[in-house]
């Protein structure tokens, strides 16, 4: 059996690709070679290869495995902390408290 292939929207994938690029550009500022990053995130150079083109077969750990190899394990934390349509979300469903009539009844 082969691995499933994550099926995402051309948009989505386009994201993905930004996001290899962007490690990609992080490991030549640090002037490190694809099988150096390899050797320090302790994954094979093709997985490198992958990543830097933005390969949604590779795992979400490879990815972060890479990240903290080039000190930017914290980079991950940014993934939807700001989730302004949740939250939106929420504060449409929160409840307004009724007003109580002063003789005790609704």
């Amino acid at each position: 059996m082969g691995k499933n292939k994550a099926l995402l929207l051309p948009q989505v994938e386009r994201k993905l690709q930004i996001v290899g690029s962007q490690i990609k550009l992080a490991r030549l500022r640090r002037g490190w070679t694809a099988q150096e990053i390899a050797e320090k995130a302790s994954v094979g150079r093709s997985t490198i290869t992958q990543i830097e083109k933005g390969s949604p077969s590779v795992s979400m750990g490879m990815y972060l495995a890479v990240l903290n190899a080039l000190g930017l394990s914290d980079d991950i934390l940014c993934l939807a902390k700001d989730d302004i349509m949740g939250r939106t979300f929420q504060d449409l469903n929160l409840k307004t408290p009724r007003r109580i009539k002063k003789n005790g009844t609704d």
